[in-house]
């Protein structure tokens, strides 16, 4: 069985850049596994994506070397199980606000006596590249677990959440995190207030020897955020470079004004 190397990267304090995945097309994300991203997450939460076509999706990841995360919908048991039986090699779980909500989905990607997932599914052994046996065996160490914060509140309690043992990394989710933010009377953070979140999540993630991730737009972002300390990188979707890729094309042949894909 192969070991994780998103996981024994994040541990030896090294970044890992990724994607995210939001077609749920299967013919997509067999590409995407080939161009060298250390890891894809398939979006499970925002897309349209069923489970039988990330099963596939998961397979196709697997089977060209690549790391295949999924974020589930929720921070549910069934959720979390249900990806991992299925073939996941760890989960991003959104909207992670307290230390109990993180205590829950460590424990429902671990098998007992850590955890309290239950021993099942088929295809979860395939994409490791092992047996059954073995990853019932050796299942516990190599997911990778990675909880959002995504929410002032998760911030304000930082230690409290990054501390629960068994996370590998907090993921950012800064879109969320601004909107948290906001004024009563709807006004979007300051540069400054949202500035300052940030730094204590990277300092609270050192403090607790946890990988700090975030979402970025582009290669110099992503530069800049490792400079920083943060190590889980994920570069915007497979969406967003195929239209930017195509909005660029039709900008040199000056056909089309600039769209805006800010929400992609």
């Amino acid at each position: 069985m192969r070991a994780n190397p998103v996981k024994k990267a994040l541990k030896a304090g090294e970044p890992s850049v990724g994607t995210w995945l939001s077609l749920g097309s299967i013919t997509a994300a067999r590409f995407m596994a080939r161009l060298g991203f250390q890891w894809l997450t398939l979006d499970i939460e925002h897309s349209l994506v069923g489970m039988e076509t990330a099963v596939h999706i998961f397979a196709s990841i697997a089977d060209a070397g690549c790391t295949a995360l999924a974020r589930v919908p929720s921070n549910r048991h069934d959720h979390i199980k249900r990806v991992l039986d299925n073939g996941a090699h760890g989960i991003v779980v959104p909207m992670v606000n307290s230390r109990a909500e993180a205590e829950a989905a460590v424990s429902a990607v671990l098998y007992p006596p850590r955890g309290t997932r239950s021993v099942g599914g088929s295809v979860h052994a395939l994409n490791f590249g092992g047996t059954a046996l073995e990853y019932y065996e050796r299942a516990n160490e190599e997911l990778l677990i990675v909880l959002q914060c995504e929410h002032i509140q998760a911030v304000r309690d930082a230690e409290a959440i990054f501390s629960v043992p068994g996370i590998d990394a907090i993921f950012v989710g800064p879109n969320d995190l601004a909107a948290s933010m906001r004024s009563p009377d709807g006004k979007p953070p300051s540069g400054e207030a949202t500035r300052e979140a940030m730094q204590h999540i990277l300092a609270t993630c050192r403090k607790c020897g946890v990988a700090a991730g975030v979402h970025v737009n582009s290669p110099e972002e992503a530069r800049h955020r490792i400079e920083e300390g943060w190590q889980f990188i994920a570069i915007g979707s497979e969406l967003r470079m195929m239209l930017n890729g195509a909005n660029d094309l039709l900008q040199k042949l000056g056909t089309v004004g600039k769209s805006d894909l800010a929400k992609y």
